[in-house]
């Protein structure tokens, strides 16, 4: 019996014309990168509206645990200076 290997599979990211940033779309499987890219293409930018694709093994996306958010996310309440009221801002700055 011979034992069939499955591709791996990748996470794919595209940047709309309009966006500046990359989301993330779907998965696909592929041999390889070049093979990821092209397919994710095919599959996610029919309608042109991709500028820039990324595709990441999904094995190398490491994501902190929804359950354990309040934790994890609860140092930086012990950051005054990642607050606005730490900072005084010039009277030249108009917008922000």
């Amino acid at each position: 019996m011979s034992q069939q290997k499955e591709w791996p599979l990748w996470e794919v990211f595209i940047r709309s014309k309009q966006g500046l940033d990359h989301k993330h779309v779907g998965s696909l499987h592929a041999a390889d990168a070049e093979m990821a890219i092209q397919n994710a293409r095919d599959v996610y930018t029919r309608r042109m509206e991709g500028v820039s694709i990324w595709v990441v093994e999904s094995r190398n996306v490491h994501a902190s645990n929804p359950d354990e958010a309040a934790a994890f996310f609860d140092p930086a309440n012990d950051k005054v200076y990642r607050h606005p009221t730490f900072y005084e801002v010039p009277a030249e700055i108009k917008n922000m």
